[in-house]
């Protein structure tokens, strides 16, 4: 068939007819996915992609480890990445099917998670940090207080995101520790800050680009670049970052290991790791990617937007979460299952 469709081409004076080559199944974030870059990937390519949303790295990998999902792709943060290496979830790329593998940027190329980035390409990277609607609250807004003891203007109007890595790394950090701590007494500090805070809450959930757009929430713990979305929507709406301590991340592409669709998997990874590719990427979701030569692709707002470019005096308070030691897994899990009750 593809014979016949190529000479009908040609008698057609050289008309471009895309077959399909496969198929890709990708299993990523909510509303993290450029609808123009896939697209033009299957324009390119002729391959089906099928993007499956999931709303937290504990999701994905319960998941994943079930088995028989069928996907062949997963977008993890950084600090899960050792995870799914050591678990045997993931398999090593075919670097010489992956010549776009040298666009990643130096400062990106060699991480302490996947040293040579044989296992991982850089997706989007970005910070947690909080959100207010100016509106309703004008004070300080560059300290996790405001969900941790919420001031009176805000009181029953603050949402967290149910992101556990991200909150119990908030909440340690406002309380003088450290993520992914195994000091017993430093967690229970945190643990009782999180229980004395949560009756102040409206609400521990996702989609705060859209509520927070509305005015259906003044303020969340959430991720820079769907707060930016949100701005370009409702002007009110400011970012901060805490300057007790707030996570950094970077989201990965990862090949499965028991992925069926492999060749295409490495067509698409080269593919997001070229400049303008990957600058539609981040045109989309708002965020800060690790390609280099991507920046002039890429819209200008985002060059000098609050949610990207930290202020000086803040930088130095965020950093990438390591990953957790099982014992110190164990003890967030426990919080985390008494917050959500």
């Amino acid at each position: 068939m593809k014979t016949t469709l190529a000479a009908m081409a040609l008698l057609l004076g050289g008309t471009a007819i895309a077959s399909a080559e496969g198929e890709l199944q990708l299993f990523n974030w909510g509303d993290y996915t450029s609808p123009e870059m896939i697209e033009k990937f299957e324009a390119e390519t002729g391959i089906k992609v099928t993007i499956t949303d999931y709303d937290s790295n504990d999701t994905a990998m319960a998941k994943i480890e079930a088995g028989g999902h069928g996907f062949d792709l997963v977008v993890p943060s950084n600090s899960w990445v050792p995870i799914y290496i050591e678990k045997g979830l993931v398999q090593e790329f075919d670097l010489s099917k992956l010549p776009n593998h040298a666009n990643i940027a130096p400062e990106w190329l060699e991480s302490p998670y996947d040293p040579g980035r044989k296992y991982s390409v850089p997706w989007q990277w970005g910070s947690t940090g909080i959100a207010v609607n100016k509106t309703a609250y004008d004070g300080d807004i560059n300290t996790s207080s405001i969900f941790m003891d919420p001031p009176e203007e805000l009181v029953g109007k603050v949402n967290v995101t149910p992101e556990m890595n991200d909150v119990m790394s908030l909440a340690l950090w406002y309380v003088g520790g450290e993520p992914c701590t195994e000091d017993t007494e430093v967690l229970k500090k945190a643990r009782d800050a999180l229980m004395a805070a949560k009756p102040k809450w409206l609400s521990m959930d996702y989609g705060m680009t859209e509520k927070m757009a509305a005015n259906d929430v003044m303020a969340s713990v959430y991720w820079n670049g769907a707060i930016f979305r949100a701005r370009l929507k409702n002007e009110d709406i400011v970012y901060g970052y805490p300057k007790e301590g707030y996570p950094l991340w970077m989201d990965q592409v990862m090949l499965l290991s028991d992925a069926q669709n492999v060749d295409e998997a490495h067509q698409f990874l080269n593919f997001i790791m070229e400049p303008e590719n990957a600058a539609m990427i981040s045109s989309f979701a708002r965020y800060a990617n690790g390609i280099a030569g991507s920046d002039p692709f890429m819209p200008e707002d985002m060059m000098t937007a609050p949610e990207i470019v930290v202020a000086e005096e803040l930088k130095g308070s965020g950093s990438f979460l390591p990953t957790c030691s099982p014992k110190a897994q164990e003890y967030y899990t426990a919080i985390w299952t008494e917050l959500q009750k």
